[in-house]
Formats: structure tokens, sequence, C-alpha cells
């Protein structure tokens, strides 16, 4: 599978970089095709790290005013125009998403890819990886989105809340028909 995931650059501390990079390996050893922002720095660069350890693909799709921190080494990198680009080449090179922990931009394009969801726009399967109770807070206000009406679609037929790297990716794999 190729999977998009969406993270931080930032550098962070160990309960977020441990088990982003348990995730890599496992995305990795799976044989699977990590699609990410193609930056080498912080949790970008862990996980990219870690998949091509394992033996994994890198796709990068990153844009021109981020061209300091590209990852030199990759499969494959795309440069797209702007930031709407971006998100939209990672979702069409990509067969799931996976959010991890971010700032806004990792906010703005998870909250983007699930509305193109909602919509029918795509139908990949989207994982939120709820590292160290990160995104307890936005879990709590899409489960209040649904229950109020919100949302026109079940929340769990848009997004799969995972607390560890192994069922974020067993979900995939059994969503792709692959267990």
């Amino acid at each position: 599978m190729r999977i998009c995931v969406f993270l931080s650059a930032a550098d962070l501390d160990e309960r977020y970089t441990r088990p982003a990079r348990e995730f890599a390996e496992l995305l990795g050893k799976g044989g699977h095709t990590l699609v990410w922002g193609g930056s080498d720095a912080g949790l970008m660069k862990v996980v990219a790290d870690g998949v091509e350890e394992a033996g994994g693909r890198l796709v990068g799709v990153s844009v021109g005013f981020l061209g300091a921190s590209m990852r030199a080494r990759a499969d494959e990198m795309v440069i797209a125009e702007d930031l709407a680009e971006r998100k939209a080449l990672l979702l069409a090179k990509s067969d799931a998403v996976v959010i991890m922990v971010g700032g806004t931009g990792t906010l703005d394009e998870a909250t983007e890819i699930l509305e193109l969801k909602k919509h029918g726009l795509h139908d990949k399967p989207v994982v939120l990886l709820n590292t160290a109770g990160f995104y307890d807070g936005l879990k709590e206000q899409f489960r209040r989105m649904d229950s109020e009406g919100f949302l026109p679609v079940p929340l769990t037929d848009l997004v799969f809340f995972a607390e560890e790297a192994v069922g974020a990716l067993a979900y995939l794999e059994e969503s792709a028909g692959m267990r």
C-alpha cells in the first residue's frame, strides 16, 4: 500500500518519536510505501528514516519554499506549486491516510482529507493515530459533531482512531483486504 502520513516536521521528544519509529518500521517491513511531505526534519525525518531502514519506499511531495528541509534521497520527490496542490498530490499518490501528531499544518491536512471523504470525493481509509493522547480533545470534538448531527455520515465511516501503531497499520491492511 501507498500510505500517506501527515505529521510534524518539528523536533519532538521520545513520547512522539518512539511511536513514530515503531510505525515506520511496521510500514517498511510490511513492504508499504511512505507518501509524506518530503521533509528531512523532525518527526518527518524519523518516519522517513524508519521506513527506509526497514525496506519501504519513500515518495515525497514538497513545495518550493520548503526546499531547504527537503530530503535528498527518496524513491520519488515531487515539488508542488503550493500547499493546496501538495495536499491534493499527497492524497492522489496514496491508498490510505494516517494522521500523526502535528501542528496547524497537520490539522489543516487532516480536516481537508476528512471533508473530502465526507463529500464522497475519496473513499480511502483514514486513521488518526492518537499517540500519547495527543488528539484526545479533537477525538472528543469529532464525537460531539457526530452525536449532535453536524456530520452527514457516521464518524466511524470517516476516520478510525488508533492508540498504537500496530492497530493503525492493522486497520489499513484489513481495509485493503491484506489480512
